[in-house]
């Protein structure tokens, strides 16, 4: 687990970014090829982030072939009320950035980042600030699983759509019309349409390399994507799969 609970809230930092990411548990990755980086939702205190993660890696050992994957969860201040998760998820961005550009030079194995929820926040916040350092590099791919961000702010133009563009591998929003959370309370809450309960809505608004997959044959509500029977991460691993080859 990588965590920045104890330093960052929705005021922002406490410390400099370099310093906020604290590492748990065992890295013993010597076999591994690549590494998932899972970043939980809202309203998720340490152990729900801990489960979430641990839900995503018996989901993607069962979608993939070979040896069980390596996958790290990242843990952040998401248990607060729903404006200042959002705040906090923004403050996430700078160490999240530092910690993938310091693996990308220290270690250089890929890192496939998978942004569930308000992670998805998380996620696509830090690719504007690793564009900001100029290190897209640092991410090999982007899987957004029922994203709790406005569709518009992954197109073309709007505030994610450059840095989308800017990775090198695929970047996927999975998402599915049976998510009565995106649908419902999010719209009600944001006024605007989660990118995870419908898409973008124009394929031609899309950046270089984005694709939406509908998973609602998969997914019945907001709380499946990540999980080994009733998920899509079949569907993550294949996204990935095919652009590898």
């Amino acid at each position: 687990m990588l965590s920045t609970r104890e330093s960052i809230d929705g005021a922002g930092p406490s410390d400099p970014p370099e310093a906020a990411v604290d590492a748990t548990g065992s890295w013993a990755f010597a076999d591994a090829d690549a590494l998932f980086l899972f970043v939980h939702g809202f309203s998720t205190d340490a152990t729900g982030a801990r489960d979430q993660a641990y839900s995503a890696a018996l989901a993607l050992s069962a979608s993939r072939s070979g040896d069980p994957p390596s996958v790290v969860g990242y843990d952040w201040a998401s248990d607060a009320d729903w404006d200042e998760a959002k705040r906090t998820a923004d403050a996430n961005a700078a160490p999240l950035a530092e910690w993938l550009t310091d693996w990308a030079d220290d270690d250089g194995r890929p890192v496939h980042l998978i942004g569930y929820s308000l992670g998805a926040r998380v996620a696509c916040e830090t690719l504007r600030a690793l564009v900001e350092r100029d290190r897209p590099d640092a991410v090999a791919s982007l899987s957004l699983l029922g994203g709790a961000i406005p569709r518009t702010s992954v197109t073309r133009g709007g505030r994610y759509g450059p840095a989308i563009a800017a990775v090198s591998g695929p970047v996927g929003n999975f998402h599915s019309a049976n998510d009565r959370v995106l649908g419902w309370v999010y719209r009600a809450s944001d006024r605007t349409r989660a990118v995870g309960h419908g898409g973008i809505g124009d394929a031609g608004d899309a950046p270089a390399g984005y694709a939406d997959i509908d998973v609602t044959d998969l997914v019945a509500d907001h709380y499946s994507y990540f999980h080994p029977e009733d998920g899509c991460m079949p569907r993550v691993v294949e996204r990935i799969e095919e652009h590898a080859q």
